[in-house]
């Protein structure tokens, strides 16, 4: 069969938008701690330390619950996995608003990270493979994975005013956590009617469609398993599944050590004011946005992914490197726009991996490994340059180390074979959709 436009456009209504919002306020979440920084960590009395380990602390719940959480939506029901997670982390971020010391900064985060794990996992690789093919999929992950940039785009601002405004005695920052977990557990909610598990599932499908989509997605299984077919603990234990989580770990070391110092960086750089550092940071997520596009367009497209990994990454670990040794603040910026656009735009590309070789529970456990293993780097990114930004009074040792981080994480995606990382399926496959 050809591809349908139209079917085209209610798959990406009905699968990719709820998934992008989801992503969306997951990611909010990172920016509202990274801009809560600004004026949190004096009011409660928080060093760059604290505040690295707290922003950090996050991801030891991912990875507590990540590899469990993601087989367990694998084999029981993936759609109402994320409506729990959306719902039990709204809940759980909410909470922020409330602290008043270190220890409930952190077991509050480590709450937040242990409700939102497997979130990215369970969409990676037990609801995108079900509505769209292999081919498909580097386009329609990077697509999802805007969500990320747009959140930034759209959030920066908001939360740079918010920060500066008092609402019924509670301060700019309280009100960030406190607006973000309402959002995400009405979000919940909503999700309960909008996002399903498969085509059978759903009524704006022709029988015909659905047929189709089915059928696509059990060959694409077969295909796989002829060529192997891994229990849950091969795929945990794969040479190739180690390594893309080393990669992983040390890309998200970067990528989370920029990430959640941004704004403080920023702000010390520019010394603007809480409002007009959140309009800055527009600047490099719109580069990032248009890259991460054009990116996913490429590889899904040619179908080679290495190098749409490996590239950018090195292009970030460049901008980090050199934003360290300019003094300008105008070079320095466009530096930060460099980097941002470098840690950024592979993403969608990445996540297409796991699922070129393996599917069920192991594809699931496999990924949820990987994003564990990324999670861990996304604890020691920000605690490094808090510990090394207190340490100093600088962060040029700090960035050169997620720099270096970058690097390694680039050269180990290049000595993937390329058969690690390509499809097995049978190209004509891509062709019997709808």
């Amino acid at each position: 069969m050809t591809i349908n436009g139209s079917l085209t456009k209610r798959k990406y209504f009905n699968v990719i938008l709820p998934l992008f919002i989801g992503s969306m306020l997951a990611y909010l979440d990172r920016l509202n701690i990274s801009y809560a920084a600004l004026t949190m960590n004096s009011d409660l009395g928080f060093s760059s330390q604290v505040f690295g380990m707290g922003a950090g602390i996050l991801f030891f719940g991912y990875i507590a619950f990540e590899v469990p959480g993601t087989v367990f939506a694998e084999k029981r029901s993936p759609s109402k996995w994320i409506v729990r997670i959306m719902i039990t982390w709204g809940m759980a971020s909410a909470l922020m608003a409330f602290i008043h010391t270190q220890t409930q900064f952190y077991i509050v985060r480590f709450l937040v990270g242990a409700a939102e794990a497997s979130f990215y996992p369970v969409c990676y690789s037990s609801i995108i493979p079900r509505w769209f093919n292999h081919k498909e999929r580097p386009k329609v992950l990077s697509i999802m994975l805007t969500s990320m940039l747009v959140s930034s785009i759209v959030g920066s601002p908001l939360a740079g005013v918010m920060l500066d405004i008092t609402v019924l005695g509670l301060k700019g920052w309280q009100m960030l956590f406190l607006i973000e977990g309402i959002i995400a557990f009405i979000f919940g909610i909503i999700l309960i009617f909008w996002l399903k598990d498969s085509p059978k599932d759903v009524n704006w499908l022709t029988p015909e469609e659905k047929k189709a989509i089915t059928e696509e997605y059990e060959q694409e299984i077969a295909a796989k398993n002829s060529v192997k077919k891994y229990t849950l603990w091969q795929a945990l234990g794969d040479k190739t599944v180690l390594k893309l989580s080393f990669i992983y770990f040390m890309w998200v070391t970067g990528f989370w050590g920029f990430g959640f110092w941004l704004p403080t960086a920023l702000k010390l750089l520019s010394g603007l004011s809480n409002s007009s550092v959140s309009l800055l940071v527009i600047i490099p997520m719109s580069v990032a946005l248009i890259g991460f596009i054009i990116n996913g367009n490429s590889s899904s497209k040619t179908g080679e992914v290495r190098y749409h990994i490996a590239i950018p990454v090195f292009i970030g670990a460049i901008g980090m490197a050199v934003g360290t040794v300019v003094n300008n603040p105008i070079l320095s910026f466009v530096c930060t726009c460099i980097t941002c656009a470098g840690v950024y735009i592979g993403m969608g590309v990445w996540w297409s991996v796991p699922t070129t070789f393996l599917t069920g529970p192991a594809a699931a456990g496999a990924t949820g490994l990987i994003n564990s293993s990324g999670n861990l780097g996304g604890w020691v990114g920000p605690y490094l340059v808090g510990f090394i930004q207190t340490s100093t009074g600088s962060y040029t040792g700090a960035y050169l180390y997620l720099a270096f981080s970058l690097v390694v994480s680039g050269i180990i995606m290049l000595t993937l074979k390329k058969q690690d990382v390509a499809s097995i399926v049978p190209e004509e496959s891509s062709e019997n959709i709808v």
